[in-house]
């Protein structure tokens, strides 16, 4: 799914120049749950714009899903960014006027999706968090950890090959941090790619694999032999209510 192949970034200010990542090798299969870990300045923050295709390296070779990245055009990465990467943001980035029926729509507008389809697909990805009840809500009429479901709805409604979360429960109390861990582990276990920017070692011990960033290089990468398991989402509690 994923393959890194020395891979560098370097940021140039002037005559200044900052190794963000220096040869970094990393190979990511689909269906993996990883998490990305670094202290800052670690190099973990430039690894996901470059995986999230927001960013190009310097050199050394990005393959994601089976298309080189390196010889992509701006138009392509947009494109790439569109269909390939599902993004799940710390803040959410929901547009406030908007109902959250209206929120997962979106990306599949830019992809010139059917209205008809577009709607279907909008309120299946919203029943698969959990939130089939709150599909007319606008984001100030839903709790934090609502609007995080709406983002990973909104994330999933195009199919992606990954789902690329930073820092997606950085706002969360300890509650709603569980369930979305709890969404996270089975939408892996339907198939989804999941990887997790966050610099919480409890949030990654709930991930399979944990990759370890420091001074722009992979310091470390492990797998996890037992992830913890989080706590029953909303649609596991009503389900087992109704019986």
């Amino acid at each position: 799914m994923i393959t890194l192949h020395n891979l560098q970034k370097i940021y140039r200010t002037g005559h200044i120049e900052v190794q963000a990542l220096s040869g970094v090798n990393l190979h990511i299969e689909k269906g993996e749950f990883v998490s990305i870990m670094g202290p800052s300045g670690s190099g973990k923050s430039t690894m996901m714009n470059v995986i999230g295709c927001l960013d190009k390296p310097t050199s050394g070779e990005y393959v994601l899903d089976g298309i080189s990245i390196n010889a992509a055009s701006d138009d392509d990465l947009a494109a790439i960014r569109n269909r390939k990467i599902g993004f799940i943001f710390q803040s959410f980035n929901l547009l406030k006027r908007n109902t959250a029926l209206e929120n997962v729509e979106l990306p599949m507008i830019y992809s010139r999706v059917p209205s008809k389809l577009r709607r279907e697909k909008a309120i299946h990805a919203l029943e698969t968090v959990g939130l089939a009840d709150r599909i007319h809500h606008r984001p100030n009429e839903l709790s934090g950890g609502q609007q995080q479901r709406v983002a990973i709805a909104r994330a999933l409604v195009n199919d992606p090959a990954i789902l690329l979360a930073d820092e997606p429960t950085g706002n969360l109390d300890s509650r709603s941090t569980e369930e979305i861990l709890t969404i996270f582990q089975q939408l892996n276990q339907m198939g989804h790619t999941v990887l997790i920017v966050t610099h919480e070692e409890d949030v990654a011990q709930h991930t399979k694999r944990i990759v370890w960033f420091r001074d722009g290089n992979i310091a470390s990468d492990r797998t996890v032999e037992n992830p913890k398991i989080a706590l029953p989402s909303k649609t596991q509690t009503d389900q087992e209510a109704a019986v």
